[in-house]
This record gives structure tokens, C-alpha cells and sequence, in this order.
């Protein structure tokens, strides 16, 4: 395995990782703030715009990248 591939692999474990982390962060968040359902809701459409942003981003970058 080449230092490319680790680095590749590692990171799409570890950044989704984080990622999971972070969405037990703000359903956390929701349960201790007493935010209800539809305020945890907003909380995770909120926060997980800022996620998705940064996959969509890379999405695009191996798209453009492989064309």
C-alpha cells in the first residue's frame, strides 16, 4: 500500500468520523437545551449544512479532478 492510498483511506475514516462525532454533538445539544423535536430538527438542518457543504465540495473536486 502506497503512502497515497493510506492517506486516501485514512481520511474518508477519519473525516467521516468526525463527521458522525459532530452528529452526536448537536443531537446532544438538542437533548440538553430541551430544544423538542422540531428544534433539534432545525438544529441538525442548520449545522449539517456546514457538513454537507464540505462533501458536496469534494464530490465536485473528484469530479472535476477526474475529467
Amino acid at each position: 500500500m502506497s503512502e497515497e492510498q493510506f492517506s486516501n483511506i485514512a481520511m474518508i475514516v477519519l473525516v467521516g468520523g468526525l463527521i458522525v462525532f459532530m452528529c452526536f454533538i448537536i443531537w446532544d445539544l438538542g437533548k440538553k437545551s430541551g430544544a423538542g423535536r422540531f428544534g433539534t430538527f432545525v438544529l441538525f438542518l442548520a449545522l449539517g449544512v456546514g457538513v454537507l457543504g464540505f462533501v458536496f465540495k469534494n464530490a465536485l473536486v473528484e469530479f472535476f479532478l477526474l475529467n
